[in-house]
Parts: structure tokens; C-alpha cells; sequence
């Protein structure tokens, strides 16, 4: 113990500007969450998404201590045991940890609310996910993996064409932005704690299209599946919701999403491996990759899009971890 009677031990961070600390302090523990940049997403909103949740019975983190001047909070500790790395010791349990998933992101997407207070006391409404935002995050992959590999003379027509069916896919989506979605919904960010599944990294949460947070769990790029599973877990859903949307619809936008969401990601991670030094995320582009292709297949509205990234990214650049 140190002489504050606690221990800090630095803990896994993920791709935001945070830090982490398990403190132990005799039976006790707790995470500390510093957050030099973005604090207020990363402290305040973090914290108002997360007593949302609490509120609706949703296994978050509780807030302990804030000290926002000295940039940091003190939440809830679930432990270690992620869906992902729960998956990592035995994938027998595959099946029934992606099923608890789809469980409790039907809970989740009951949610009615649309405003917490964070810890200051302030109203905090959570935005909307609206195309536009989907537009930019999607634009990331122009930004940033790109002007990797395409040519500087050609890049200004790669931007007009890809930017063009960006834009037409989005206006192919058709359900409603009504729904409460965490928008990292994956295997990584659910954790197991006292037999119940827990939810964690909450502060980008928008209220946007009920397929996002399902096409983020079962085309997740960091654990890998395959078709056949992906609709089983795909149906699960079904089965709670059939009463509640048009299959077609749902179909519809889950592909769209999925493969927005996979431009977003390979763009990100080019970000995290350029700008912030986090090169370990350029080895999951690839089967980002294999995800855009698999949904891609799947319906003549993607076409164009397919015909303009074969011709720019080949088998080869799409390998490149």
C-alpha cells in the first residue's frame, strides 16, 4: 500500500485520450478515469450517460468521487472479465455471451429519456445521430486511409465519387433516429460482473437508428465470425423486436450501417496509427475490410460503391495490417 493507504495500478487504456487506474484500497476497488483532453466528454458525459443507464437498471458505472478541476473521476470497477476476453479463455461460450449481448441491447433500446444532469448539476441532452454526423464519420475514411493509398492526382475524384454514394446511402436508410444507441456496442465494451453484463466507454451515446448498436455487436472488427453465426445472433434479435419493425427495413439499414460504421473504423484507426502512434489498431482493418465486402455483396444499392473501391484498393492494400 502507499502511504495514502490505496494502491493506483495503470490499467489497459482504449483509443480515446484517457487514462485508467485500478485503485485498491483493502477489499475496495474502483477505477479512476483521467482525462487531460475532452474532458468534458470523457468525465462529465461519460458520467450523465452513465447514471442515465443506472437509472433505467442498466449495469454502468456508478460514480464514487469527482474531482473535475484535477481531471479526474471515480467509478464502479466491473473487473476484467470483457465479453471479449471471456471469448479470448473459452469460445464455447460464444453463443450464449452474444445472446446476453442482444438481451441487453433490447434493455438498452427501451430507453425513453433523452437528457441526464451530470455531476455538476447540469441538463445534458444527448445528440442526435443524425446523417450528417454519419456523413463525417464515414468521411474518415477519405481523411485518413485514403490519402494513403490513392494518388495525389487522383485523389480529388476518389473524394467527388466515394463522397457521392456515401451521401445516397444514407438517404437509402429508413427507420427513425428515436433510439437510444451507445454507438461501440462490442464485445470489448460489455463486461461480465456478478452474472449480469455491464456496459462501459458510454459517452458518445446518441439517440440515432435502432440497427447501429446491432450491426456494431455482430460485425464486430475485433472478434472474428462467420456468416452463418452472424444471422443466428442477427435472428435472436428478431425474435424480440418482430413486432416492432419491418424485417425489410431493418435488413436495410443494418447492411448500411455495418458498412459505414467499417469506413469509419479503418479511418479511425489510420488516425490512431498516424497521429496518436497506436499502430496495434492497423491490424484489425483488414477483416474491416472482409466486413465491408460481406454486407457489400448483399444488395445492388452498394454497386457503385463496390466498383469504386476495387478500383482503387486491391486485394493486396486491403490485407496491409
Amino acid at each position: 500500500m502507499s502511504k495514502n493507504n490505496y494502491k493506483l495500478e495503470k490499467i489497459k487504456g482504449d483509443a480515446s485520450f484517457r487514462s485508467f487506474f485500478r485503485k485498491t484500497e483493502k477489499t475496495k476497488r474502483s477505477i479512476i478515469v483521467h482525462a487531460s483532453k475532452e474532458k468534458e466528454k470523457n468525465l462529465l458525459i461519460y458520467d450523465a450517460v452513465n447514471s442515465l443507464l443506472v437509472k433505467n437498471k442498466i449495469l454502468a458505472p456508478k460514480l464514487y468521487t469527482e474531482n473535475y478541476k484535477k481531471n479526474y473521476i471515480e467509478v464502479e470497477d466491473f473487473g476484467d472479465d470483457t465479453v471479449f476476453n471471456l471469448l479470448k479463455k473459452n469460445k464455447n461460450q460464444k453463443i450464449l455471451l452474444f445472446k446476453k449481448s442482444i438481451e441487453l441491447l433490447c434493455k438498452i433500446q427501451k430507453i425513453k429519456q433523452n437528457q441526464t444532469k451530470n455531476f455538476n448539476g447540469k441538463i445534458y441532452k444527448i445528440p442526435s445521430y443524425d446523417k450528417s454526423l454519419l456523413y463525417k464519420e464515414a468521411n474518415l475514411f477519405t481523411e485518413w486511409y485514403a490519402k494513403k493509398f490513392v494518388k495525389k492526382d487522383k485523389l480529388r475524384i476518389f473524394k467527388t465519387q466515394i463522397n457521392k454514394q456515401i451521401r445516397i446511402l444514407l438517404t437509402n436508410i429508413k427507420s427513425k433516429e428515436n433510439i437510444f444507441v451507445h454507438r461501440d456496442f462490442h464485445v470489448s465494451n460489455l463486461i461480465r460482473f456478478k452474472n449480469k453484463l455491464a456496459v462501459i466507454d458510454t459517452q458518445d451515446a446518441t439517440i440515432g437508428n435502432k440497427a447501429y448498436d446491432l450491426a456494431s455487436l455482430i460485425d464486430d472488427v475485433r472478434f472474428k465470425t462467420d456468416k452463418k453465426f452472424k444471422n443466428s445472433i442477427y435472428n435472436y434479435y428478431l425474435k424480440f423486436n418482430k413486432s416492432k419493425i419491418s424485417e425489410n427495413i431493418l435488413l436495410n439499414d443494418f447492411e448500411i450501417l455495418s458498412v459505414l460504421r467499417n469506413m469509419k473504423i479503418i479511418g479511425i484507426f489510420t488516425r490512431l496509427a498516424m497521429r496518436d502512434r497506436k499502430k496495434n489498431y492497423l491490424t484489425l482493418i483488414p477483416y474491416a475490410w472482409k466486413l465491408i465486402e460481406l454486407r457489400a455483396s448483399n444488395s445492388v444499392m452498394f454497386s457503385e460503391l463496390k466498383r469504386i473501391l476495387d478500383i482503387y484498393f486491391s486485394k493486396k492494400i486491403r490485407s496491409l495490417k
